[in-house]
């Protein structure tokens, strides 16, 4: 073991037949290739977190290293210690603290995320007086620096200000219908937003004043029959007013059906093309042409391809047809329809990756492509939950 005085850290010399930063990989392994890659998997099938390659079971992250400090760490390459620099200084952690897994643990009297705020309070005390009622920090709705909250304040539309209180336990987000995210209603347009609590105005009752006094219908029923076979009324893409779904946005046809069931935007791929150019759209649903299948109609149902040649084709760079997660058919994958979440060209993606709002994928605004939520025109955010089209 020598230390070196440059870059002030133990490096170890390894017996034959081990290396790495601190020996430990093996030269030859006795691994079958399968085992070894099993033993590489995160919690989400992905072989070392796709930052490194698989060695006999064990996982070589990326050697990327900024000012000392290694940047892809832990057992499946999972750690991102980039997340401890501070942006300013390019410090690791302030200079007050230590680095682990992403987070910067705190040197005595030192707090914030980067370790940049000095409390004259003990991180006890700060955390006591962060504590909302109902004993979470800052109500899971902000950070808490020195005893005090700072919340996050953009709501799904684009607004600032929605969260708010001592301990951020106003969260007037809670006031938006559904249907609303495409303005910046409160409670329906018929009532104010107190504190995350609608009050209606006369006329209008409900969580989020969305029921007229002056229908014949409950609310109870008026909700139940605008929701059809879903678990949102209007399939979360339409106003519900007495048990009649009004779809939206306004004048866009795809978004259609008694019960707004019906959205054709699903037919589109990346491009905006329907059904590959190879059927058409039923009620968001792909009805193909003969000698096409798949979702979007995008597979051949047969082609002059040898297997050798389409099965060198599916294959990823570790050599594994579809990733162990699909059939390869034609040079293309089909990713297993039992798990619903993995996708990509390789099946390589897990969907469940993709952001959610209103509990959606991504809020019903956009398809998920590989983990990340692809947004249909009007739309933006990490889950497509805010509207930037025109209002109505």
């Amino acid at each position: 073991m020598l230390f070196n005085s440059e870059k002030q850290h133990v490096v170890c010399c390894c017996d034959d037949g081990w290396f790495g930063d601190v020996c430990q990989f093996q030269e030859e392994c006795n691994l079958p290739r399968k085992k070894s890659k099993e033993l590489c998997k995160n919690q989400q099938g992905v072989v070392c977190s796709n930052r490194g390659t698989c060695h006999c079971g064990s996982c070589m992250c990326k050697n990327e290293h900024i000012r000392g400090l290694v940047l892809v760490t832990g057992r499946f390459c999972e750690c991102d210690d980039s997340e401890c620099l501070d942006e300013d200084t390019g410090e690791v952690c302030g200079g007050h603290g230590q680095c682990y897994c992403g987070n910067c643990y705190c040197a005595a009297g030192w707090h914030g995320d980067k370790c940049e705020f000095q409390c004259d309070i003990s991180p006890w005390e700060s955390k006591r007086r962060c504590t909302s009622p109902d004993g979470k920090i800052c109500s899971n709705r902000g950070t808490c620096v020195c005893g005090e909250c700072t919340c996050y304040d953009v709501d799904p539309s684009g607004d600032w200000g929605d969260i708010h209180g001592d301990t951020c336990e106003c969260d007037e987000r809670i006031c938006h219908a559904t249907y609303d995210r495409y303005t910046d209603d409160f409670c329906s347009g018929h009532g104010q937003c107190n504190c995350g609590r609608c009050d209606c105005k006369e006329g209008w009752v409900g969580k989020k004043c969305e029921h007229p006094s002056s229908c014949s219908m409950t609310l109870d029923s008026s909700l139940r029959k605008c929701r059809g076979t879903s678990n949102l009324p209007c399939f979360g893409r339409g106003q519900c007013l007495c048990g009649q779904c009004t779809c939206h946005p306004p004048g866009d046809s795809r978004v259609h059906g008694k019960n707004c069931e019906c959205d054709d935007r699903q037919c589109e791929d990346i491009s905006g093309q329907v059904c590959s150019g190879h059927g058409y759209c039923s009620c968001g649903r792909c009805i193909c042409e003969v000698g096409w299948f798949g979702k979007q109609c995008q597979f051949k149902r047969s082609c002059d391809m040898s297997e050798t040649q389409s099965k060198e084709m599916c294959e990823t760079s570790d050599g594994v047809v579809c990733s162990g997660k699909g059939s390869c058919h034609c040079g293309q994958c089909i990713c297993s329809p039992q798990d619903w979440w993995v996708s990509g060209e390789y099946c390589e993606c897990d969907d469940r990756e993709c952001d959610k709002h209103d509990g959606l994928v991504c809020t019903g605004n956009g398809f998920c492509n590989c983990g990340t939520c692809e947004c249909w025109d009007g739309w933006t955010g990490n889950a497509c939950e805010i509207w930037v089209g025109t209002d109505y």
